[in-house]
Protein backbone atom coordinates (compact mmCIF):
# COMPACT_ATOMS: atom_id res chain seq x y z
CA UNK A 1 0.00 0.00 0.00
CA UNK A 2 2.98 2.11 0.30
CA UNK A 3 4.11 4.88 3.19
CA UNK A 4 3.72 8.03 4.22
CA UNK A 5 5.71 11.45 5.60
CA UNK A 6 4.81 12.55 8.71
CA UNK A 7 5.54 15.91 9.56
CA UNK A 8 5.38 18.15 13.00
CA UNK A 9 2.53 20.98 13.74
CA UNK A 10 5.11 23.30 11.98
CA UNK A 11 5.59 21.16 9.06
CA UNK A 12 9.04 19.61 10.20
CA UNK A 13 9.38 16.39 9.04
CA UNK A 14 8.94 13.53 11.50
CA UNK A 15 9.49 9.95 9.75
CA UNK A 16 7.70 7.67 7.58
CA UNK A 17 4.99 4.88 8.71
CA UNK A 18 2.81 2.71 6.30
CA UNK A 19 -0.02 4.67 4.55
CA UNK A 20 -2.56 2.53 6.37
CA UNK A 21 -1.23 4.18 9.75
CA UNK A 22 -1.23 7.69 8.37
CA UNK A 23 -5.28 7.06 6.96
CA UNK A 24 -6.03 6.39 10.98
CA UNK A 25 -4.12 9.67 11.81
CA UNK A 26 -6.58 11.80 9.40
CA UNK A 27 -9.35 9.79 10.36
CA UNK A 28 -9.10 10.12 14.31
CA UNK A 29 -8.49 13.99 13.77
CA UNK A 30 -4.74 13.77 14.70
CA UNK A 31 -3.51 14.81 11.72
CA UNK A 32 -4.65 16.31 8.25
CA UNK A 33 -3.63 14.69 4.80
CA UNK A 34 -0.94 17.49 3.06
CA UNK A 35 -0.68 15.55 0.09
CA UNK A 36 -3.00 12.21 -1.36
CA UNK A 37 -1.18 9.18 -3.30
CA UNK A 38 -2.57 7.30 -5.67
CA UNK A 39 -3.68 4.60 -3.83
CA UNK A 40 -7.47 4.50 -3.04
CA UNK A 41 -8.66 2.23 0.03
CA UNK A 42 -12.05 1.29 0.63
CA UNK A 43 -14.07 0.64 3.00
CA UNK A 44 -17.58 -1.17 2.67
CA UNK A 45 -19.46 2.29 2.50
CA UNK A 46 -16.49 4.95 0.81
CA UNK A 47 -13.44 5.23 -0.50
CA UNK A 48 -10.66 7.55 0.68
CA UNK A 49 -7.40 8.72 -1.13
CA UNK A 50 -4.01 7.15 1.12
CA UNK A 51 -2.20 9.94 2.09
CA UNK A 52 1.51 10.61 1.49
CA UNK A 53 2.10 13.37 3.26
CA UNK A 54 0.19 14.24 6.17
CA UNK A 55 0.82 16.75 9.60
CA UNK A 56 -0.32 16.81 13.43
CA UNK A 57 -2.67 18.60 13.99
CA UNK A 58 -0.49 19.26 17.67
CA UNK A 59 3.04 19.86 17.91
CA UNK A 60 4.91 16.69 18.91
CA UNK A 61 8.29 17.90 20.72
CA UNK A 62 11.41 15.78 20.57
CA UNK A 63 13.37 16.13 23.07
CA UNK A 64 17.03 15.01 21.06
CA UNK A 65 18.03 13.71 18.09
CA UNK A 66 21.20 12.20 17.97
CA UNK A 67 23.85 12.17 14.69
CA UNK A 68 22.53 10.50 11.34
CA UNK A 69 23.05 6.94 11.63
CA UNK A 70 25.78 5.77 9.80
CA UNK A 71 24.10 3.15 7.10
CA UNK A 72 24.49 1.82 3.33
CA UNK A 73 21.43 3.66 2.83
CA UNK A 74 22.08 6.61 4.04
CA UNK A 75 25.84 6.90 2.42
CA UNK A 76 23.88 6.46 -1.24
CA UNK A 77 21.69 9.11 -0.28
CA UNK A 78 24.25 11.57 0.72
CA UNK A 79 26.32 10.72 -2.51
CA UNK A 80 23.33 10.89 -4.32
CA UNK A 81 23.70 7.03 -5.81
CA UNK A 82 26.95 7.85 -7.65
CA UNK A 83 30.24 6.76 -7.54
CA UNK A 84 32.49 9.81 -5.90
CA UNK A 85 35.42 8.61 -7.80
CA UNK A 86 34.26 8.70 -11.17
CA UNK A 87 30.49 9.57 -11.38
CA UNK A 88 28.97 6.16 -12.20
CA UNK A 89 25.88 4.42 -10.59
CA UNK A 90 27.67 3.12 -7.30
CA UNK A 91 26.53 -0.62 -5.67
CA UNK A 92 28.98 -0.36 -2.63
CA UNK A 93 31.03 1.32 -0.17
CA UNK A 94 34.79 2.29 0.23
CA UNK A 95 36.54 3.85 3.02
CA UNK A 96 38.55 6.95 1.89
CA UNK A 97 41.08 5.61 4.03
CA UNK A 98 41.31 2.13 4.61
CA UNK A 99 40.49 0.12 7.54
CA UNK A 100 43.41 -1.97 7.46
CA UNK A 101 45.55 1.21 7.34
CA UNK A 102 43.53 2.57 10.47
CA UNK A 103 40.71 4.49 8.53
CA UNK A 104 37.80 4.35 10.83
CA UNK A 105 34.03 3.59 9.57
CA UNK A 106 33.20 7.58 10.19
CA UNK A 107 30.81 9.53 7.71
CA UNK A 108 33.93 11.38 7.07
CA UNK A 109 35.66 8.24 6.03
CA UNK A 110 32.58 6.48 4.13
CA UNK A 111 31.57 7.16 0.28
CA UNK A 112 29.76 5.32 -2.20
CA UNK A 113 31.57 3.73 -4.78
CA UNK A 114 30.81 1.76 -7.97
CA UNK A 115 32.57 -1.73 -8.35
CA UNK A 116 35.17 -0.64 -10.56
CA UNK A 117 36.16 1.55 -8.25
CA UNK A 118 36.27 0.26 -5.54
CA UNK A 119 38.10 -2.73 -7.15
CA UNK A 120 41.06 -0.34 -8.52
CA UNK A 121 41.40 1.33 -5.40
CA UNK A 122 41.30 -1.62 -3.02
CA UNK A 123 43.99 -1.08 0.07
CA UNK A 124 45.46 2.38 -1.58
CA UNK A 125 44.51 5.78 0.08
CA UNK A 126 42.92 8.28 -2.72
CA UNK A 127 46.79 10.09 -3.02
CA UNK A 128 48.47 7.51 -4.40
CA UNK A 129 46.55 6.88 -7.05
CA UNK A 130 46.66 10.68 -8.38
CA UNK A 131 42.29 10.70 -8.04
CA UNK A 132 40.60 14.01 -6.50
CA UNK A 133 37.67 14.02 -4.77
CA UNK A 134 35.52 16.23 -2.09
CA UNK A 135 35.80 15.41 1.37
CA UNK A 136 32.88 13.74 2.70
CA UNK A 137 31.21 14.79 5.20
CA UNK A 138 28.23 14.19 8.11
CA UNK A 139 24.81 15.17 6.21
CA UNK A 140 22.77 17.35 9.26
CA UNK A 141 19.62 17.68 9.00
CA UNK A 142 15.80 15.70 9.78
CA UNK A 143 15.37 15.25 6.32
CA UNK A 144 18.41 12.61 6.38
CA UNK A 145 16.59 10.23 8.86
CA UNK A 146 13.75 10.61 6.37
CA UNK A 147 15.89 9.77 3.27
CA UNK A 148 18.22 7.14 5.27
CA UNK A 149 15.18 4.53 5.39
CA UNK A 150 15.19 4.15 1.84
CA UNK A 151 11.43 4.55 1.84
CA UNK A 152 10.87 8.42 -0.21
CA UNK A 153 8.37 9.21 -2.24
CA UNK A 154 8.63 12.40 -4.91
CA UNK A 155 6.00 14.02 -3.65
CA UNK A 156 8.00 14.33 -0.59
CA UNK A 157 10.98 16.39 -1.77
CA UNK A 158 9.03 19.85 -1.19
CA UNK A 159 8.89 19.06 2.48
CA UNK A 160 12.32 17.47 2.85
CA UNK A 161 14.29 20.32 0.77
CA UNK A 162 13.83 23.08 3.80
CA UNK A 163 14.85 20.61 6.77
CA UNK A 164 18.29 19.43 5.14
CA UNK A 165 17.48 17.30 2.41
CA UNK A 166 18.83 20.25 -0.23
CA UNK A 167 18.95 19.28 -3.43
CA UNK A 168 18.75 15.55 -3.20
CA UNK A 169 16.98 13.68 -5.86
CA UNK A 170 13.84 11.87 -4.17
CA UNK A 171 13.63 8.53 -5.67
CA UNK A 172 10.56 6.31 -5.44
CA UNK A 173 10.85 3.42 -3.39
Amino acid sequence: MGHALVLNATYEPLCVVPARRALLLVIKHKAIAVEDSDVVVHSATIAFAAPSVVRLTRFVRIPYRGPVPLTRRAVFARDGGRCVYCGGTATSIDHVVPRSRGGRHEWDNVVSACRRCNHVKADRAVSELGWRMQPPREPTGTAWRILSTGRTDPRWAPYLSAYGGGDLEVATA
